[in-house]
């Protein structure tokens, strides 16, 4: 039994590494090679050089190919496409049946590396299933860092717009404007603005996209202004400067309420994370001792409690230090 679970686990290690890379290693020439393919095709040229490495990218196996041809089996799936949602809001670049796949090859890897060191399928069960929360989280984090980017730079950009539109500017000329001259998060998000509009959709659903692409209150206030002028006419550099003004004290008062709630934040981290490192202290140093929490049913209903009310806990906590500005 122990060599089918030291071969299980050399091949899960293995993927989970082959995931890792993938993550980590950017194939630059490879979104290089298909960006010069697309211009390529605009143009309607290419030379006999580009075509045999074409042809020979498609022989080969790189490590993104394979992972797409894995991730077909979820391609089909309604959660992949709304997962794909959540990764372009998160800036992650990876399509939605990819990231299952990859999900699927770390929590199996966490598994059967949690059987080898613990000996104990239900507890390798629990960190597996943990794992799998791990995902949302690191998407969670990723959307609301970029929100917070976007949020901290879109008052420079609303002052920007608004002196551009009194030197006589067009709209989408200020537009291209920011998204060259401003930093990302915010600069990439304009651009693909930019582009929807040059390929001919309207500027006001190329704004309510760039408004969903995003899920930012400032952001939503702004293009909520700028589609009312649109329609009923005024003054737009005003009112961008209005905006701004707006939002640069919502940003300060954000500021003051994170430090003052910085106390109850790092009490819900702790308070969700002692109980797993304990769990798993424990396990390692007195396996038998720790066993017995999930073999007895006193000790599962025990369990049950716990789990109940740390969850309990930290919705509490959130409640608590999530004051809305």
């Amino acid at each position: 039994m122990i060599y089918y679970i030291i071969l299980l686990s050399f091949i899960t290690g293995s993927a989970l590494g082959y995931a890792i890379y993938l993550i980590f290693a950017a194939d630059k020439k490879s979104i290089e090679s298909r960006i010069n393919r697309y211009v390529k095709e605009e143009s309607g040229e290419e030379t006999q050089e580009e075509q045999q490495e074409n042809k020979g990218d498609k022989k080969r196996l790189s490590p993104k190919r394979l992972l797409t041809m894995v991730s077909q089996v979820f391609a089909s799936r309604k959660i992949s496409a709304t997962l794909q949602k959540e990764l372009i809001k998160a800036d992650i670049p990876l399509r939605g049946e990819e990231f299952i796949t990859l999900i699927i090859l770390i929590s199996s890897g966490i598994f059967f590396l949690s059987l080898i060191i613990f000996q104990n399928i239900a507890i390798s069960l629990i960190f597996a299933l943990t794992s799998l929360l791990v995902p949302k989280i690191f998407i969670n984090f990723s959307k609301a860092k970029r929100i917070d980017k976007f949020n901290n730079q879109i008052s420079d950009t609303l002052v920007i717009m608004a002196n551009s539109l009194r030197a006589g500017f067009s709209f989408i000329q200020v537009m291209d404007l920011v998204s060259k001259e401003m930093p990302p998060p915010i600069s990439q998000e304009f651009a693909k603005t930019f582009r929807e509009i040059n390929l001919g959709t309207p500027t006001e659903d190329a704004l309510l996209n760039l408004n969903s692409r995003v899920e930012s209150q400032d952001l939503e206030m702004t293009v909520t202004a700028v589609l009312i002028q649109r329609q009923i006419g005024g003054n737009l550099a005003e009112v961008l400067d209005n905006i701004s003004n707006t939002i640069r004290e919502r940003v300060r008062i954000k500021g003051e309420i994170k430090t003052l709630t910085a106390q109850g934040r790092i009490s819900g981290l702790i308070i969700g994370l002692l109980p797993l490192a304990l769990l798993g202290f424990l396990s390692v140093i007195n396996p038998e001792y720790i066993n017995l929490l999930f073999v007895n049913p006193v000790g599962l209903i025990m369990l049950g409690c716990a789990i109940f009310s740390e969850i309990l806990g930290i919705m509490l906590i959130r409640k608590i230090i999530n004051i809305k500005v």
